[in-house]
């Protein structure tokens, strides 16, 4: 597992990710909507509409009859769940007692009534919470889930819900050819930042442009004699051949050059400066410019360091090129290994095409350590 907190991993399920939330039983006070955007929740006193206090989040109407209400979100990037922050910011009198959540693992794009046929897994018991209150749960469910599902006891209102977690991309979609290496929807990651004062650098390898300023990376001045870095793990070992620095937005405060480094952390120390190799040496940048450069191939490598000089910000950073084999034989076992039963054995049984004895005998013998272990069949569908 990443060493990191678990609340400052990536929100699997906010809006700017691709998360969206598919269906509420209910949703009269407030729309369901509210839940994943981005941004803190606000609040305005004395702003009513026909149906009351306009809040900045999900709030349904007051319950009469036994029950709970629940929403249903489609998680922007599928992944393993580490923590669950359920925001009720600004609902004081109108917040639920007690919330839980659960998780599930679907094929394709389900409709809001073939979810809820899914099989739930809990992924945050029952469990008690205060009004205007961030409330974090550690979840402890080793498994990879493309929907989840908040229930509010019995009723009330939820400003925001954060699914934090690690990306776990599907194969599948990580056809031959150049991908962006660094995207944090392929299971790319920050593994390390000298400076994140003003925005976080995980927005670097966010989907989509940039809209605005707030969207990129952006450090502090600096008054001394270095610079900022941020340092990418890739999704997987592979070769960097096309790079894209986008400086959108920074007009004043875009940095004035900039350069990227590689290492193989699976032969060399990271740690050591000398086991770096240059893939851009360092280049003036413009401000609000989209720049991409061709990259020499060079040696594989597993992280990507961007240096920035002195300071400055960013909109977003692409890493286009190529995975190993190895590299996509890992990412195709990582995933079938992180299946829920259900979900692994209907891939198997149905594009892996295995007789139902023989998928269930696969599905009871997980972990797989190696592809050698997959039928020959179904190791293209894994990337081998």
């Amino acid at each position: 597992m990443n060493q990191r907190a678990s609340t400052t991993l990536p929100d699997l399920a906010v809006r700017s990710l691709g998360g969206s939330v598919v269906a509420a039983n209910d949703e009269l006070f407030a729309e369901r909507e509210n839940l994943i955007k981005p941004e803190a929740a606000g609040y305005q006193t004395y702003t009513f509409g026909h149906k009351g206090q306009v809040y900045d989040g999900w709030e349904t109407r007051r319950r009469r009859e036994p029950g709970f209400d629940w929403a249903i979100v489609r998680l922007g990037a599928a992944g393993v769940v580490r923590a669950v922050v359920v925001d009720t910011a600004h609902f004081k009198g109108n917040y639920p007692p007690e919330v839980s959540v659960q998780g599930c693992s679907v094929e394709g794009y389900p409709t809001p009534a073939e979810l809820e046929q899914a099989d739930w897994v809990p992924l945050v018991p029952r469990s008690a919470v205060r009004g205007d209150t961030q409330s974090s749960f550690a979840v402890e469910v080793p498994l990879r889930f493309t929907h989840v599902r908040l229930c509010m006891h019995p009723d009330g209102g939820v400003a925001r819900l954060r699914v934090h977690g690690e990306v776990v991309p599907d194969p599948r979609f990580l056809s031959a050819g150049a991908v962006d290496l660094a995207a944090l929807e392929h299971g790319g990651d920050v593994s390390g930042c000298s400076n994140m004062f003003y925005s976080s650098p995980t927005n670097l390898i966010s989907p989509g442009l940039a809209r605005l300023m707030g969207e990129g990376w952006e450090t502090a001045r600096r008054r001394d004699d270095g610079n900022d870095w941020v340092e990418l793990r890739l999704a997987g070992a592979g070769v960097v051949r096309l790079a894209e620095l986008d400086t959108s937005y920074f007009v004043g405060n875009a940095p004035g050059w900039a350069s990227l480094r590689a290492v193989d952390a699976r032969a060399a120390d990271p740690d050591d400066p000398a086991a770096w190799a240059e893939l851009l040496p360092r280049t003036r940048l413009l401000p609000d410019t989209r720049h991409r450069f061709r990259l020499d191939a060079g040696a594989e490598a597993t992280h990507v360091r961007l240096d920035v000089y002195p300071d400055g910000g960013m909109a977003r950073v692409r890493l286009y090129g190529d995975l190993t084999a190895p590299a996509r034989a890992e990412l195709g076992l990582r995933w079938l290994n992180l299946l829920p039963e259900g979900h692994a054995r209907q891939v198997l049984a149905g594009e892996g095409g295995l007789d139902p004895a023989e998928a269930d005998r696969l599905v009871a013998s997980r972990p797989l350590a190696k592809l050698s272990e997959v039928p020959q069949r179904l190791r293209a569908l894994l990337g081998g």
